[in-house]
């Protein structure tokens, strides 16, 4: 029987590690299909504080995972596809494998919905394909930039690039975006935003470099296609979090994102489980906000047991 057993090595989960570890709770950290989370993908994290000159996301994804270790932290691959709650043991379910916890932290995050078309997952992550407007935007700096999607996610995402990038053509499927008026209005009246109305990506070119160059979009109304050039494509079409192990279990939202307890944002309506990061956050889904989450799911925890 283990103390705390983490779902996830992103921010949240090794955080969540760090805590529990800390705190000699000899935390179990099951790893899921891609160990370190988004970061791993991410060439350079320039927003996390204490690395004024940035760091790759592999490189400070493998730091957190060590200072985890270095506190007792335990790794194992598992993949788990229930999770099962008895009084106050929680069995999970990875397989023919279980696991059994008093307490479990949450910490699986969420994927973007990507395109699926040509190139985009030949350019993602360094080559000009990416899913964060905040994470890497500084470094599309006077260059022109696409932003694909029309709700109020990639209307943010193209007005933040404005205050980098030369220019920001906002593509959407429809003739009309449905993002609320008011965002719209923002995106449409801006000065560096240029709308690319009726458009189907269809293909993101690349230089001589393996950089992009380019997307190949197909008018939805008149079939013709043409290339919008440009050095970076921002991919603004939601987020799936990592939460179907927990369908029937625990309250989530139309998107799938867990739901916390009121008043709190770790805790959830069965005592001793807890989420945090992507797989709760839709709002902000920063590295360093998914952190603080692990941090206070892991102080929680570690309050719940002692009360017990």
């Amino acid at each position: 029987m283990n103390d705390v057993i983490i779902l996830g090595t992103g921010c949240a989960g090794l955080t969540a590690a760090i805590y529990t570890g800390r705190a000699q709770l000899n935390p179990l950290v099951l790893e899921g299909t891609q160990p370190g989370g988004q970061l791993t993908t991410t060439s350079e994290v320039e927003n996390f504080p204490g690395f004024p000159e940035g760091i790759d996301g592999y490189t400070m994804m493998d730091n957190l995972r060590k200072q985890a270790a270095r506190f007792g932290a335990r790794y194992e691959h598992a993949k788990i596809d229930r999770i099962e709650v008895e009084d106050e043991v929680k069995r999970l379910y990875a397989g023919d494998k279980v696991y059994e916890a008093h307490t479990v932290i949450i910490g699986t995050g969420a994927r973007p919905r990507l395109l699926g078309i040509p190139g985009e997952q030949e350019m993602f992550g360094g080559k000009g394909v990416t899913t964060c407007a905040t994470c890497d935007g500084a470094f599309y700096r006077d260059m022109d930039v696409v932003v694909v999607g029309g709700g109020d996610s990639a209307c943010e995402e193209a007005l933040f690039l404005t205050r980098f990038c030369s220019k920001v053509t906002l593509i959407h499927r429809r003739d009309s975006l449905r993002a609320s008026q008011i965002m719209a209005e923002r995106a449409i009246a801006h000065d560096k935003i240029e709308m690319a109305w009726n458009s189907l990506p269809q293909e993101i070119l690349a230089d001589e470099t393996g950089n992009a160059r380019a997307i190949r979009v197909k008018d939805a109304v008149s079939g013709e296609e043409r290339e919008i050039p440009c050095k970076g494509v921002f991919i603004a079409i939601g987020h799936i979090p990592n939460t179907d192990f927990a369908e029937g279990l625990l309250e989530r939202d139309g998107d799938g994102y867990i739901v916390p307890s009121e008043g709190s944002q770790v805790k959830t309506s069965i005592p001793g489980l807890f989420a945090a990061g992507d797989c709760v956050d839709h709002v902000y889904r920063q590295a360093i906000t998914a952190a603080g989450m692990g941090c206070q799911a892991a102080i929680e925890a570690e309050r719940w047991l002692a009360e017990q």
